[in-house]
């Protein structure tokens, strides 16, 4: 229980906080109501990318955000500028592990500025921060 406590406490310091704890699910939820949750899925998606050191593993791997992220007319479609998506569309040819590197940091920037606000002002948030609080105090 205190271990959740801490993330709690810490998803309030900073985007970088609630990507590095293990339990994003509360934040992956809220995106969900906001209609934004494929942002974190990208995000968690390039993470686990540029971890792959297999040519080919990556070859397949960058096609599969390609078609589930970037591409135009993709079910869970990213919003990034057209340079940004043509610049991928030509990295494609020959993945490397920053392949999606632009993107990955307009999307950053989208929930760091828009989507991370609103969620410590959600009521799920504050909410969970305010149990956390209280159980600090109880300790």
């Amino acid at each position: 229980m205190l271990a959740a406590i801490a993330d709690v406490m810490a998803w309030g310091e900073s985007l970088d906080q609630l990507l590095e704890c293990k339990s994003q699910l509360v934040f992956e939820n809220f995106l969900k109501t906001e209609y934004s949750e494929e942002n974190l899925s990208f995000w968690l998606a390039c993470e686990n990318y540029k971890k792959i050191t297999s040519e080919a593993e990556m070859t397949d791997a960058a096609n599969g955000i390609y078609a589930e992220f970037v591409r135009v007319d993709a079910l869970r479609q990213i919003n990034i500028d057209c340079v940004t998506r043509e610049e991928i569309s030509r990295n494609l040819s020959q993945p490397g592990p920053d392949c999606f590197d632009s993107a990955q940091r307009l999307i950053y920037s989208l929930m760091e500025n828009d989507c991370y606000p609103r969620f410590l002002k959600s009521e799920i948030y504050q909410a969970l921060q305010e149990q956390a609080e209280q159980a600090m105090k109880a300790t």
